[in-house]
């Protein structure tokens, strides 16, 4: 794995080959590099002490527009904001950290906030944690019948978080709110007795944070499974440290267990989060890229729609393009999901839907392999259609991608409009007295 030095911030060369991360220690240095006073600055650090902080250099020096902070976008995209909590719970921490308070006494302020915040939407603890021989499977989840997500151990941080992470919890040092497995022969068996499960996600965190020996232990007894169709690996490092692909010193090896997967029968799915277009912009990006593809790896592209950061379809439209070029096929915009700081991120349901609108009529049917805007709900991944008038009422039209019930999927139903609206919950059936998945909803069932 990539060696993290936390020594004080300073310029790196360009092509970023010795990593260097930045952590909540090295705030006020840099958000003084931003001009903000010191009082803002101690607002920042009581936000950080809530919800997780990590760069590092490339992010830092190749990345954000300094002369632009704190309005640029990468800088929005991995700085804490002091407004993105409620100012009372910002305030009272800040207090705590001038009075220079005891740490215990801090971190149970920050807890306080933190189980606010939703840690774990969309039931992950409750309904998608399976059970193997009558015990839970903790790191493991099974939402879907035919995908298996895997949280390896190693694997829960990242090369840097973005400040509207839906995983935030995973990164908090909050052992109770995190998700992590390294039993990989129990991980086998299960699937062995779910032969309906085709395709395994290595998520987190970010898969990607391993060296090559470790992720090769959780991905080699894979191969051998005939029932597995796609292995997919979701990663943000193409946008926060694509050396690791080029200049790292097990980029080579990194590669080579790619190709290993493919020439399994695999298909290998790199899911690649790119949040706005500048992170496509460096050569390092687009050489990594290449050299995945490569491999025989296919690289799909999704992110959220995150107001102040890519709140615009030129943004979008923008990005979608960028990726085509690159050879990589844009798949998912996804609605920010109601956990953390969503007040703060979260455009509404409406105005999502004008935004991808308008950049998916303006790029080629190549580009128009994007779906959304898509919630990532309790009961799946429900799409905004649109927004159309029927029998003289005004409805959003949705549909479930995917659904713990597969008898949901595709199926159309409609919801009464409501310009507000931001995520699922929000919204009220339209010419019916219910959704047609406010049913009992299906638990995955003992292996």
């Amino acid at each position: 794995m990539t060696l993290v030095n936390d020594a004080a911030p300073a310029a790196v060369r360009s092509d970023g080959r010795k990593f260097r991360a930045y952590t909540a220690k090295h705030l006020d240095e840099l958000t003084a590099r931003a001009g903000l006073p010191s009082g803002q600055r101690l607002a920042i650090q009581a936000v950080a002490t809530v919800l997780p902080f990590r760069t590092n250099s490339y992010v830092v020096e190749e990345l954000i527009d300094w002369s632009a902070a704190p309005d640029d976008p990468i800088y929005r995209l991995v700085f804490p904001q002091e407004d993105m909590l409620p100012a009372e719970d910002v305030a009272r921490i800040a207090d705590l950290l001038r009075r220079k308070a005891p740490r215990t006494e801090v971190e149970m302020a920050a807890h306080a906030v933190r189980m606010k915040l939703n840690p774990h939407p969309a039931g992950q603890l409750q309904l998608n944690i399976p059970t193997f021989h009558d015990q839970p499977m903790p790191g493991v989840q099974h939402k879907y019948r035919e995908t298996l997500l895997f949280f390896p151990k190693q694997g829960q941080t990242c090369h840097a978080y973005c400040t509207y992470c839906f995983r935030w919890a995973q990164f908090v040092g909050e052992p109770d709110l995190k998700m992590a497995a390294d039993d990989v022969e129990q991980l086998q068996r299960y699937l062995l007795a779910h032969p309906e499960v085709t395709s395994v996600l290595f998520t987190g965190g970010d898969a990607m944070i391993m060296g090559e020996s470790v992720l090769r232990r959780y991905i080699e007894p894979l191969l051998a499974l005939d029932q597995i169709e796609s292995i997919r690996i979701g990663t943000k490092s193409l946008a926060y440290w694509p050396q690791k692909f080029v200049t790292d010193p097990d980029a080579d090896d990194m590669l080579r267990l790619f190709s290993e997967v493919v020439k399994a029968g695999k298909n290998l799915a790199f899911m690649a989060h790119f949040t706005h277009p500048r992170e496509l912009e460096p050569p390092v990006v687009q050489e990594a890229s290449r050299r995945i593809q490569d491999t025989g790896a296919i690289i799909r592209t999704q992110a959220p729609l995150i107001r102040t950061i890519n709140d615009a379809s030129e943004v979008w439209e923008t990005m979608w393009r960028q990726q085509l070029r690159l050879g990589m096929v844009p798949y998912y915009l996804f609605v920010e999901r109601d956990t953390g700081p969503q007040d703060y991120f979260a455009v509404p349901l409406a105005q999502a839907y004008e935004i991808f609108r308008n950049a998916y009529k303006n790029v080629s049917g190549l580009c128009r392999t994007v779906r959304g805007p898509s919630m990532s709900a309790t009961p799946g991944k429900v799409c905004v259609d649109g927004v159309v008038e029927v029998f003289g009422e005004k409805v959003f039209a949705l549909h479930f991608i995917q659904a713990r019930d597969p008898e949901l999927v595709g199926k159309p139903f409609f919801a009464k409009y409501d310009p507000a609206a931001v995520w699922l919950d929000d919204l009220k059936p339209a010419f019916a007295d219910r959704f047609p998945f406010e049913t009992s909803i299906p638990v995955p069932a003992d292996g």
